[in-house]
């Protein structure tokens, strides 16, 4: 017998397709796009089409298993769940019990985008009073950056792309991690539009579009700083606009006086002349628009780059032009309080009011009330920063690591920290996961979860504005449990009695809806039962700032008194990085600038074991300069080690001018034991955080590369051919 069902990607990407899936008797045998949806218009990506192969991989977690070997070598046996749910809520008792709930602490991220059962296990944390996670690693830069400046983090809608004539894709490689925007790009380029892209190295974005600007990484602002000075020099800014919709346009004068061109281009490696070209073609365009990659935002300084890009369009009022605008993510434009789903009420001597979810700002360094997340009675250690959690933290120390929906041994910053974290014999580590990632293979527990095609969930967008129910597609395989289940069956366990472990996914979603502005907008449980997208945030003719923005002011603040009062820069800046092309004395001991984007056939460490797309990626590369090879004595194809004060991975070198000379790329997160040497990328990157919302400075690393020597990638190869999970 075969059917087709309607389902919903999970995966941490901005599209959230609408998917199709072909089951003949029980079993998953085909994923396609749904033509239905007006976004992702029925097409998906090779990943996802290849889904099958994840769902019934080899490395499939069949049954909850207990470490039988040390930690990290992944020997384990089977156990029941019975056996499984015991030892867990045996040992949390004992650990709160002796070192109190705070030394519990949940690693979760985005390994499912589904409202409830990413933020369902939230309620099991708080009510044993474990450390709430800060989970900023992806986005908290960016979405702070843009809100201190435009407000909510919506933007204007991609789908009006079509009507733009100029557009500009800012670190945003939207080829490999945003394709359904290719469409809209291809029908505004037949209409007339010229495509720009704005990044460090040639990709397949760099390809696909009409012109290619190759930045110096972290030099963003810089550029943006001088597009704007060139507006202002050559009266092509929209006075009315400004003058009705922005706040601090004469201060900001001031500040672009410090970035003409001919300085910008020092810092950003892009001559002045095409920075001025650039400006007056973006001043003299119909409606440009800005589409702004996440990328950007990875840097120490990744917050004021996004909100210095963020003032561009309101020099030349863009953001009221149809096709115009910018958009970095449609994330608040969901009706939506998370907080029905986390309940951060059960937390111990909260007041017992709902924390709706925000976007909340964070400053480092500096402490001021409206930039911290709401205060509540259990600390906050950031994701970003586990290894310090695991090594550095006491009062009370870290005692029990519960992960799921995460691979923190692959995605974490600074990973050799982390590993040595995780190989702690007192730390007690439970994985809950599909499959065997690096992070199991120092758990003390593992338990199987079910794929995004065996569970029931509720999805928003970050990449455009449709909301979209899901039921299975198939029963979950072997003995897998969702994150609602085990956390259910959890706090059943631990004797907690309130209603809320017993809530069914249907309820959640149900409450989820139930708020007069999803109500305005026709949406409601009966309408998601058709499994179909709806839209929401606004219509989808409707320009989203057309009465202004949702700042304290109103107004676009190109000067933030949020920012002021925080001790911060009130004002758009360039602030070279800690490890950049701006730091001389590291420069002297490190000279290449190394960046991390992500790999088109992987998404983060998600089908790191795919061997289809293991394969399609061909090898673990480094982006090298001719320039940088030759003098170190590299050719093409070497495995090379790359290397720093932090860590050092194993890379085949890649040469050509797809790079600036001192800069070097390696894509994607290639699993550790499937790579040379069995290290990650993230042995390189750091801990440090972001200027504005805590996040990850994945972009920011300066390194040094040398070529290994021949007995030495022998052995390293050796490792490499026969790497197995």
């Amino acid at each position: 017998m075969e059917e087709i069902k309607r389902s919903v990607c999970a995966l941490d990407c901005p599209d959230c397709c609408s998917l199709l899936v072909t089951v003949r008797d029980g079993k998953v045998v085909k994923v396609t796009g749904d033509p239905d949806h007006p976004y992702t218009q029925g097409f998906i990506c090779k990943k996802v089409e290849l889904y099958p192969k994840r769902l019934y991989s080899r490395f499939r977690i069949s049954s909850p298993m207990r470490r039988i070997g040390k930690k990290g070598e992944g020997r384990f046996k089977p156990i029941t769940w019975d056996e499984a749910l015991d030892e867990i809520t045996s040992r949390f008792r004992e650990i709160i019990q002796s070192w109190g709930g705070e030394a519990i602490l949940p690693y979760s991220h985005t390994g499912t985008m589904g409202l409830i059962h990413m933020n369902f296990p939230q309620r099991f944390f708080h009510r044993i009073g474990a450390s709430r996670l800060d989970r900023t690693i992806c986005i908290g830069s960016a979405y702070a950056g843009w809100s201190v400046t435009v407000g909510k983090v919506i933007g204007n809608d991609t789908e009006t792309i079509p009507e733009s004539d100029f557009i500009i894709l800012w670190g945003c490689n939207a080829v490999s991690t945003n394709i359904h925007l290719i469409p809209m790009l291809k029908e505004a380029r037949r209409r007339g539009a010229h495509i720009l892209y704005i990044d460090p190295y040639v990709n397949r974005t760099a390809r696909f579009a009409d012109e290619h600007l190759m930045i110096r990484p972290g030099t963003d602002a810089a550029l943006a700083l001088a597009l704007m000075h060139v507006l202002v020099e050559e009266g092509l800014v929209d006075q009315d606009f400004i003058d009705r919709y922005t706040l601090g346009f004469e201060a900001l004068k001031v500040r672009l006086g410090e970035y003409p061109p001919e300085h910008a281009a020092k810092i950003t490696g892009i001559p002045s002349e095409t920075i001025r070209d650039l400006a007056e073609r973006y001043g003299r365009a119909r409606a440009p628009f800005i589409r702004i990659g996440i990328g950007t935002s990875r840097h120490t300084n990744g917050g004021m780059a996004v909100r210095t890009m963020a003032c561009l369009p309101g020099l030349v009022a863009a953001y009221h032009k149809r096709g115009g605008g910018a958009f970095v993510s449609s994330d608040n434009a969901f009706p939506l309080d998370w907080g029905i789903v986390d309940r951060p009420d059960l937390q111990p001597g909260d007041s017992g009011a709902w924390i709706p979810h925000e976007v909340v700002l964070g400053v480092v360094g500096k402490s001021y009330p409206d930039f911290e997340p709401k205060r509540t009675s259990t600390r906050l250690l950031n994701m970003c920063r586990l290894g310090e959690a695991l090594l550095e933290v006491e009062d009370p120390p870290v005692k029990a690591l519960f992960v799921y929906s995460s691979n923190p041994a692959a995605i974490a910053p600074q990973s050799a920290k982390v590993i040595e974290g995780l190989k702690r014999e007192d730390l007690f580590t439970v994985v809950h996961d599909v499959v065997l990632t690096d992070t199991v293979d120092y758990a003390d527990i593992v338990l199987p979860a079910p794929t995004f095609l065996e569970t029931e969930d509720l999805y928003f967008s970050y990449g455009q504005y449709y909301l979209q129910r899901a039921t299975p597609a198939v029963q979950p395989l072997g003995e897998a449990k969702s994150n609602w289940e085990l956390f259910s069956l959890l706090a059943k366990k631990m004797g907690f009695e309130e209603a809320v472990f017993q809530e069914g996914t249907e309820k959640i979603i149900e409450d989820l809806v139930d708020n007069d502005l999803c109500r305005e907008m026709g949406i409601g449980k009966n309408e998601l039962s058709d499994f179909r997208s709806h839209r929401v945030g606004f219509p989808r003719d409707e320009n989203p700032f057309k009465d202004g923005f949702f700042t304290p002011s109103g107004k676009l603040e190109f000067y933030s008194e949020t920012l002021a009062q925080a001790g911060l820069d009130p004002l758009p800046d360039h602030v070279p990085l800690a490890e950049g092309s701006e730091t001389p004395a590291l420069l002297k001991k490190y000279s290449l600038q190394l960046i991390v984007p992500p790999a088109h056939h992987f998404l983060n460490s998600c089908f790191g074991e795919v061997e289809d797309l293991i394969s399609a990626e061909r090898k673990p590369y480094l982006f090298i300069h001719p320039e940088d090879a030759v003098s170190r004595g590299i050719e093409e194809g070497d495995l090379v080690r790359v290397f720093n004060d932090r860590g050092e991975n194993f890379r085949f070198a890649k040469l050509g001018e797809r790079t600036l000379p001192g800069v070097t790329v390696t894509e994607g997160i290639w699993w550790a034991k499937l790579s040379p040497g069995q290290k990650s990328t993230n042995q390189l990157t750091s801990e440090r955080l972001t200027d504005l919302g805590r996040a990850a400075t994945l972009h920011s690393n300066l390194v040094e590369v040398e070529k290994v020597e021949p007995d030495v990638a022998e052995a390293l190869l050796e490792g490499f051919q026969q790497g197995t999970v």
